[in-house]
């Protein structure tokens, strides 16, 4: 019989999906205001993956990820998707979002995103949010799942999580983790 055991730390990103640099640079200082210091971030990343976004976010769109340096419990997922999606509300107008905020936390072992969707491959957290890996380590890199969105499977974004996979384990091992 095993034993609970406390999850490991991750590290937190955040994906944004933004038309403009003035709606980015607005979220990006509330991020870090809430969430501390950034680590890295990615650099702006055309997004044409579908048009899901184009009625409420115009086009064309841009895809930048945010790294933060402090480690989170990955128990924290539920209450940043939260934050998130009342960040994105305060940057809307018109009653349409000038950006979208996609949580999600990656360990040694996989990608993890937040959703307020669910299905069949999403596991629920608490308070309406659920989560789903999107990429798991194996073979020496992050691996997409059957569900992994299209963007995350690409090898821009999985060279992306692997310059942040180093980092992370440069930062567990500075931590004694």
């Amino acid at each position: 019989m095993g034993s609970p055991s406390p999850p490991d730390p991750a590290l937190l990103f955040i994906g944004t999906l933004y038309r403009t640099e003035g709606h980015f640079s607005e979220a990006r200082e509330k991020l870090k205001a809430s969430f501390g210091e950034i680590a890295f971030q990615s650099p702006p990343l055309p997004w044409d993956y579908s048009d899901y976004y184009k009625e409420e976010l115009g086009s064309p769109l841009t895809r930048t990820f945010i790294f933060f340096k402090e480690m989170i419990n990955p128990e924290a997922l539920a209450g940043i998707k939260l934050f998130t999606n009342d960040l994105e509300q305060q940057i809307s107008s018109g009653g349409k979002r000038h950006i979208n905020l996609d949580p999600g936390y990656l360990t040694p072992y996989q990608v993890v995103l937040a959703s307020t969707k669910k299905y069949a491959h999403r596991i629920y957290l608490s308070k309406g949010i659920y989560a789903e890996v999107t990429l798991i380590h194996k073979e020496g890199r992050y691996s997409p799942h059957l569900f992994t969105y299209r963007d995350y499977a690409s090898d821009e974004y999985i060279q992306l999580f692997e310059r942040a996979r180093i980092c992370l384990k440069e930062r567990m091992q500075t931590s004694g983790q």
